[in-house]
């Protein structure tokens, strides 16, 4: 050995380098952002990929989103300095809006892919391979308007799994579900609406998701389409306070919404806009929801010209459940 680094120092020191490189990343474990369960998929996933490599970018999607939050302060601090200093739709010439505040910096683990019509109804899915021969799969969908493409093609790319439809304004799934008797036997509708509290009584009847899941029979939901025309505020709030309340996570694997921020409850000028719903976001992300894609809702505003881009689709991963996505 001392023959090889007399003759050749270059080619010996790099010889050593390379080795202690090797030692570093065999005694160094990966960072743990998620807690001692993905912790657990590190240290005992499988070599030939798997649960590793989801674990994996799983935690590297946390590491860069965290570091969004911190540009997210950044952003406040030099148009507030405050949250309460924001304007969502700023008038003076500031180059931003509301959603700037809120990207989709989480990167689904699997293949990402547009379920439903290109026009308005089709949503962004994370990982919808997982779920293609899952047996127990569960989809509950508020919001139909008549177009249930995004369903029904949920349904044809699975092979088990069932729709749970609400909806107090029209009287059952669209056509796209209605007129194919295999799908309509997957599915299942009530003409009721999702609220923060429980109204079985009122016209029409609301209820909260934790109630309309017992009432089915059901502990965790797959798939969860919201779109709700701004009921999404205290539907959500009211399902992380039960959840909180009984130290469990949020009940369901990935999340698609449509939020309406010009529908927020209580708030009525731009000033308040924004803290309160930074504060509402935030709640989301404490829940464990992170966003992996965004689509402004452009037809919204082409139709009433003028108007603030206000609704937008997002699609979120609920990184705090064990479902199939995270493994």
């Amino acid at each position: 050995m001392l023959a090889i680094f007399q003759r050749h120092p270059r080619f010996a020191i790099t010889c050593a380098l390379g080795l202690l490189c090797l030692l570093l990343l065999q005694t160094s474990g990966p960072s743990d952002p998620f807690g001692p369960r993905l912790g657990r998929l590190y240290r005992h996933g499988h070599s030939s990929g798997g649960d590793l490599d989801t674990a994996w970018r799983l935690s590297q999607s946390e590491h860069v989103y965290q570091n969004m939050l911190r540009d997210r302060a950044k952003l406040i601090q030099k148009f507030g300095p405050t949250k309460n200093d924001i304007l969502p739709w700023p008038k003076n010439r500031e180059f931003y809006t509301l959603w700037d505040f809120f990207i989709p910096a989480f990167n689904c683990p699997h293949e990402t892919q547009r379920v439903g019509i290109l026009g308005d109804g089709g949503k962004w899915m994370c990982g919808l391979s997982r779920l293609q021969d899952k047996k127990d799969c569960t989809i509950y969908s508020f919001g139909i308007n008549d177009e249930s493409s995004f369903e029904a093609g949920l349904l044809e790319l699975t092979q088990h799994c069932e729709v749970w439809g609400y909806d107090f304004s029209v009287k059952d799934f669209g056509p796209e579900i209605r007129n194919v008797p295999h799908l309509a036997a997957r599915s299942h509708f009530k003409s009721w609406g999702l609220a923060g509290k429980d109204d079985p009584n009122g016209r029409p009847p609301m209820y909260t998701l934790q109630s309309l899941m017992k009432m089915n029979g059901h502990k965790f939901i797959d798939i969860l389409k919201i779109d709700i025309e701004g009921y999404e505020f205290p539907a959500l709030r009211s399902l992380i306070e039960y959840s909180k309340k009984h130290n469990q996570p949020l009940p369901f694997g990935q999340l698609q919404l449509e939020i309406h921020a010009d529908r927020m409850p209580g708030v009525k000028d731009d000033k308040k806009m924004f803290k309160e719903f930074l504060e509402w976001w935030e709640s989301l992300e404490e829940a464990g929801l992170r966003p992996f894609w965004t689509e402004p809702n452009l037809i919204f505003v082409n139709i009433n010209l003028g108007t603030q881009p206000a609704l937008a689709e997002y699609s979120f991963i609920n990184i705090k459940a064990d479902h199939d996505v995270l493994h």
